[in-house]
């Protein structure tokens, strides 16, 4: 499964805010992209908002990424997704809900972060009871070692990802390096796949044609932005030519 990122210019409310003009029209025409290219799903993300607020996001925020989720709606059938940053888990499920989104993505569920936005703590209570209380089930896929941040209590990496799914009710794990972009290091994702062998783990930064060939066997799923991306830079359009290459080692035999 591999899920292309939709990096959203900046919306109104943030301090380089775009029109929504703009930011529709950016976002459509990524979107077209990454469905041409044959990804299985799409992560819509407030990236350009930064910096980010740490939790809840103001109304403005939500509104506009409501009003850009009806636009894709009416583009795509594949399963969307959506990753209110930094850590605005309410806010997600609740576009979820109107939108009957497949998937929430929580940067910080479980535990303390110390992050450029200060320290982030998780919520996996009341995420999962906001959760039960809404229309539809949307996944919650949720970040072991959540890039840009520490942990405030320092902790092996695989009992972070254990406790996200044993006790703070993941759906999947996702694993990232130190950045937006960064690979994930190969030791970190081979001691974490063997601590948690039934739990679904997910590549989420990084990811390259060969980082999917490499983990095919054993990994759920790829989030892919960056590598995709014109001169792969994060803030440009994907390019269809690469997208394709992504999904066909994902694909391939």
């Amino acid at each position: 499964m591999v899920l292309g990122v939709v990096h959203l210019l900046p919306l109104p409310g943030s301090p380089r805010a775009e029109s929504m003009d703009a930011v529709i029209a950016r976002a459509l025409r990524d979107t077209r992209t990454w469905v041409q290219g044959g990804v299985d799903g799409l992560v819509l993300e407030n990236y350009g908002d930064a910096p980010f607020h740490p939790e809840s996001v103001p109304p403005v925020t939500v509104a506009a990424m409501a009003r850009v989720l009806e636009s894709l709606r009416v583009e795509v059938s594949i399963p969307l997704g959506v990753n209110v940053l930094r850590n605005a888990a309410q806010a997600a499920l609740s576009l979820a809900a109107v939108f009957d989104l497949a998937f929430v993505r929580v940067n910080v569920h479980c535990g303390a972060t110390v992050t450029d936005q200060g320290l982030i703590e998780g919520r996996a209570d009341a995420t999962l009871r906001l959760r039960a209380s809404l229309p539809g089930h949307p996944l919650i896929l949720a970040d072991a070692g959540v890039k840009h941040g520490r942990p405030l209590a320092p902790r092996p990496l695989e009992e972070e990802a254990a406790d996200l799914w044993e006790r703070g009710g993941a759906d999947a794990v996702l694993l990232t390096g130190t950045a937006t972009g960064a690979p994930v290091s190969p030791d970190d994702w081979g001691r974490v796949r063997a601590s948690v062998p039934d739990t679904p783990l997910l590549l989420a930064s990084g990811v390259t044609p060969e980082t999917i060939r490499q983990t095919r066997e054993e990994a759920a799923g790829w989030i892919v932005g960056t590598w995709a991306k014109e001169g792969q830079q994060t803030a440009q359009a994907p390019q269809r030519d690469r997208v394709e290459a992504l999904v066909s080692a994902a694909r391939s035999n």
